[in-house]
């Protein structure tokens, strides 16, 4: 029998009250959630909203290490049984108290919640089936071994059955459903505007800081930091790389960095036999997807200037990578750099794959989903140019548009981003890059629909390997087989920023989620 059990999480900073505002904390945040749902989608605008109200069966640090959470214990019975034990005496917002039943619900409504347009599928893919043993054990067989487990159905947000059961994603917007038993509690949802909540008193948990809480959604980045200058609002994130330096110069402001495990990567479309937005040099549709060929994704790799768009772009804020996850996680691979510009070899393999002359394209980006990131798919623009392509349109929108259109496969060439997680690439892998299968639960953000048979063979070996050095090592070799094809052209991982008004801080870390219960006062 295999046991795994984590200790107590490291105490937090100790809660200091503070002063009465009209609200207790305000942040002005970036990007807004598509739905209050915490099971609709994956992105990390949903996810990092989500976080503040539900919770989940494990807990993460900075660096996405695990510790218990609603779980306290997880125990393989044999290769594919395990048992979850369950925090006793955890509440629910509204009273009540979470059971096993409350688990099993949420793990089995998780890919079937309509519309999602990032399915948390894949982490729930490995289940056979599922029983409560008692009220605090669930008992889960899996289809074949699944070491990570815990990793990934430890990643979805556990919902109250009473209150959600036969409700929709519609109710969670207004409150009718939203009961978690996190940090805190569901006021009110403005779409467009706000979120408001307030703190729960009965969290099992270290109560946090700031009482009453607002989030305001700011897109626009000039508006997000002069919110933060005029005093509206006392934290912002997304500061752009330009302002950073302003920011750190002003009186009353402190600007907090963090290392993010979010990779952005340019995808190239092979999901139909014509890409949308791919032309022949006169301006009329391709009749074949050039992203269909190998050769034609590493000459558009080789066009690009990684350290150039850090240095220019993000004034440093990032590194170059050349695969999903940074070093610090478990999966990356030593000797797999990011690739270096050579505009004489993209060449060869245009010419090599059927296009001397190249061939035409529209690139599209959002720009509001990260900082930088309607620039960035401007400076892509001229680099392919400059490689020998025909860029005929750079299109850059609301990332809550975009985002659907994006999964839809509605564009052939696009930048997107995919946050870390958990402590290894095995998430990562297995939802951007797997061969897309909506029943076996993989693929779940695979929108360029890349598929290598030796690819998968080698991930599933990997996802079955109890001994964690070995799985990393498998992972690794995992990503030099999908990297060799280049699946999608990653272009760096980026550093991110908050601004806080002085006397607090934020607690930031590879996840790069702004969390009201990891702002803290300072004095």
């Amino acid at each position: 029998m295999k046991r795994y059990s984590i200790g107590a999480m490291a105490a937090l900073l100790v809660s200091v009250a503070m002063p009465a505002l009209a609200a207790d904390l305000t942040i002005g945040r970036a990007a807004e959630p598509s739905s209050i749902d915490p099971q609709f989608s994956r992105t990390g605008n949903n996810q990092g909203t989500a976080q503040l109200m539900f919770g989940r069966l494990i807990e993460q640090d900075a660096n996405l290490q695990i510790s218990p959470g609603l779980a306290t214990e997880w125990t393989a019975v044999d290769d594919t049984t395990w048992d979850i034990k369950l925090r006793d005496g955890v509440k629910f917002h509204d009273g009540s108290t979470m059971t096993a039943d409350d688990v099993i619900f949420s793990l089995e409504r998780t890919d079937e919640v309509p519309n999602s347009p990032a399915p948390f599928s894949d982490m729930v893919s490995s289940i056979d089936s599922m029983e409560k043993v008692d009220d605090l054990t669930v008992r889960i067989t899996t289809k074949e071994p699944a070491p990570a487990l815990i990793e990934d159905i430890g990643r979805v947000f556990i919902i109250s059955k009473a209150a959600a059961e036969g409700k929709t994603s519609e109710d969670f917007n207004s409150g009718d459903a939203t009961v978690g038993t996190g940090p805190y509690k569901f006021v009110s949802f403005k779409p467009g505007e706000s979120l408001t909540i307030e703190a729960f008193d009965g969290y099992w948990g270290e109560q946090p800081d700031f009482k009453e809480v607002e989030v305001r959604f700011i897109s626009n980045d000039a508006a997000r930091v002069a919110a933060l200058l005029s005093g509206s609002v006392d934290l912002i994130d997304a500061v752009p790389p330009a302002d950073v330096a302003r920011l750190e110069s002003q009186d009353g402001i402190n600007v907090v960095s963090a290392a993010s495990g979010r990779v952005i990567y340019l995808g190239l479309s092979q999901r139909f036999a014509q890409a949308p937005g791919v032309f022949d040099l006169d301006g009329k549709p391709l009749e074949e997807n050039p992203f269909r060929d190998a050769r034609v994704r590493k000459a558009i790799s080789l066009m690009i200037d990684r350290q150039l768009v850090v240095d220019r772009i993000l004034g440093g804020a990032g590194v170059p990578a050349g695969q999903l996850v940074p070093s610090v996680l478990g999966g990356h691979a030593e000797d797999l750099g990011p690739d270096q510009v050579d505009i004489n070899k993209a060449k060869e393999l245009l010419t090599e794959a059927g296009y001397p002359d190249g061939f035409g394209l529209k690139l599209y980006s959002s720009n509001n989903r990260f900082p930088g990131d309607g620039d960035l798919v401007q400076a892509l623009g001229q680099m392919l140019t400059r490689g020998g392509l025909k860029v005929m349109g750079v299109e850059a929108l609301p990332y809550n548009v975009y985002s659907k259109a994006a999964s839809a496969g509605d564009y052939g060439a696009f930048v997107f981003s995919l946050g870390s997680s958990t402590p290894t690439s095995a998430p990562n892998l297995s939802s951007l890059i797997q061969t897309y299968d909506k029943e076996a639960g993989t693929g779940a953000f695979n929108r360029v629909r890349f598929s290598s048979e030796e690819f998968d063979k080698a991930l599933s070996v990997a996802l079955q390997e109890f001994d964690p050095e070995k799985r990393n090592e498998l992972l690794a070799e995992a990503t030099r087989i999908a990297f060799a094809q280049t699946p999608i052209v990653p272009l760096y991982w980026q550093k991110v920023f908050w601004g806080a008004r002085e006397g607090i801080t934020i607690n930031g870390g590879l996840s790069e989620y702004t969390l009201a219960q990891d702002v803290k006062k300072t004095d």
